[in-house]
């Protein structure tokens, strides 16, 4: 079984802090997202995966130097998706491949996803769901019509998950930017069919802004959202602190918090607070829903 990450996007709605890490390594519970869905793929059976990287690549370089059966791809120029896997072809196998973008965290189940698509006949398979805020996706039972909501056809939202035939990446001209949609699109125009893998009732976020990545967290350290078994094991507690952190005895926690290797001050008061690695929190600061990140 085959898989790709794409994760060489820019994140700019999470900047300043896509300036410090891609997005890929935002840490999710102290633990790199992109390393935790590379385990998650690992251990359904993935035996090889290809990782694209463009902004802040040296850094992807360097987390995932070593991984056994992990491939990386270095975009000197982004490529978008569709050139970002057409870079990947000749990296790719003979069997269907499993993509996901690499700035999600989902209950999913991958290996479900990928024999549901072994299952049909179509050469591409999406998972969709209803999600308002991204729902583009006409559908018809499990086929998709299109990528435009005409507030005609229902229209379900695309997780980024999706299997394919890597025969159809050789329609897309190498080295050049484009989208994947592009390609399904120009798909559809001609007739071929594109599944549509309904994945409703599982839990789903791209962690687009501060404010989803904190709620993430918040998620994650309350129970309300499911963790994956990746993960460290916090036996119900709502607060994280990494076992290299230097924190004084009287510091203050309140609802959640996350903190990676850091630096706490004497009289400190932090509240829905994720922190990562090397930050230091100043003696008597005051923190309350925020992500800290340098």
């Amino acid at each position: 079984m085959q898989a790709m990450i794409l994760a060489a996007g820019f994140g700019t709605r999470l900047l300043p802090h896509t300036l410090l890490r891609p997005k890929p390594l935002f840490p999710i519970l102290n633990t790199p997202l992109l390393l935790l869905t590379i385990r998650r793929l690992q251990n359904v059976g993935c035996d090889h995966i290809v990782v694209n990287c463009h902004h802040l690549r040296e850094q992807i370089v360097a987390t995932l130097a070593g991984l056994p059966g992990v491939v990386v791809l270095e975009e000197e120029i982004l490529l978008g998706t569709g050139g970002g896997l057409r870079g990947a072809l000749a990296c790719l196998r003979d069997e269907p491949l499993l993509v996901t973008n690499g700035d999600i965290y989902h209950s999913i189940d991958f290996a479900a996803l990928y024999s549901d698509h072994c299952g049909n006949r179509a050469k591409v398979s999406l998972a969709v769901h209803d999600y308002p805020r991204f729902n583009t996706v006409q559908v018809a039972g499990q086929r998709v019509l299109g990528f435009a909501n005409d507030a005609v056809s229902p229209c379900l939202a695309f997780t980024g998950l999706h299997v394919i035939e890597p025969e159809i990446l050789q329609d897309i001209t190498p080295k050049k930017f484009s989208c994947i949609l592009d390609l399904y699109k120009n798909m559809l125009a001609e007739g071929q069919e594109i599944a549509a893998l309904p994945v409703d009732g599982s839990y789903w976020t791209d962690m687009g802004t501060p404010g989803d990545y904190l709620e993430l967290h918040a998620g994650l350290l309350k129970g309300s959202i499911p963790r994956w078994p990746e993960m460290v094991d916090l036996a119900e507690n709502p607060f994280l602190i990494a076992p290299g952190a230097r924190v004084a005895d009287d510091l203050a926690l309140e609802d959640w918090c996350c903190l990676g290797d850091v630096e706490v001050g004497h009289d400190v008061q932090l509240c829905r607070i994720v922190a990562w690695d090397n930050v230091k929190i100043e003696a008597g600061s005051r923190r309350a829903d925020t992500l800290l990140s340098a």
